[in-house]
């Protein structure tokens, strides 16, 4: 999503700021809008997806949170395990509300612009290997990634498998046309106001396949009831 808009952020903060029965609307190019509570990204631990409880209970030592959102991860790894984890977001509004709900360690930026290094935890998660935005992309993101790990440390990402959103026709366009079925567009609207932004979702065999290419030792840690996933990268 564009930091200069920030329309999720402002979202998160209007919310905090007054809540009450509001929803952002969202949609991509392959499903029609949905309005989505804002508290649901308020969540605590109990109400959490299962593959996302999964993640927490698997992150260890110093620990990069990265699209924190509301903070509502690193609050559970820094309140409850007693866990250093940094939450970083492009999001200003995101890290007004993470740093109001209590997260000690915040940043302000990019991944991309980010390069403090020696994290035994990386996680990316309610889609977060989305921000590689399309599969050219997504190598590019994973070294990245790979410098700010420690020696021995691992990427916890979830991601949906978007194959059933397709006929079988669909499928066999998208192979001789040699383009990514999970490469969408996604879009977001909040009081008037919306944007889109390319956004990736990517199934378990392209992810392994792309994370070898890359160095990584791949493995899926559980699946999801709805094609989702959540996998871990090592080095």
């Amino acid at each position: 999503m564009k930091a200069q808009t920030d329309i999720f952020g402002k979202a998160l903060k209007t919310y905090f700021l007054g809540p009450e029965n509001q929803n952002i609307t969202t949609w991509t190019n392959l499903t029609d809008e949905d309005d989505v509570p804002l508290s649901y990204f308020f969540r605590d631990f109990e109400k959490m997806p299962s593959i996302e409880k999964k993640a927490l209970e698997l992150a260890r030592g110093k620990i990069l949170d990265v699209g924190c959102g509301t903070g509502s991860h690193s609050l559970y790894l820094q309140n409850l395990c007693n866990h250093n984890v940094t939450a970083l977001d492009i999001s200003e509004g995101a890290i007004y509300v993470a740093e109001k709900r209590g997260v000690k360690k915040t940043k302000h930026i990019s991944i991309w612009d980010f390069e403090e290094t020696g994290f035994e935890t990386i996680l990316l998660l309610m889609n977060g290997m989305g921000i590689g935005k399309t599969i050219a992309e997504l190598p590019k993101l994973l070294k990245h990634l790979k410098k700010l790990i420690a020696a021995e440390g691992k990427i916890l990402v979830d991601s949906s498998d978007l194959i059933y959103l397709f006929e079988k026709e669909d499928i066999a366009l998208w192979k001789e046309d040699k383009t990514y079925y999970g490469e969408v567009d996604f879009g977001i609207r909040f009081q008037g106001k919306s944007e889109e932004f390319p956004w990736l979702y990517i199934d378990p065999k392209t992810l392994k396949e792309v994370s070898k290419s890359c160095g990584f030792k791949f493995k899926i840690i559980e699946q999801g009831e709805n094609f989702d996933f959540l996998a871990q990268l090592s080095i």
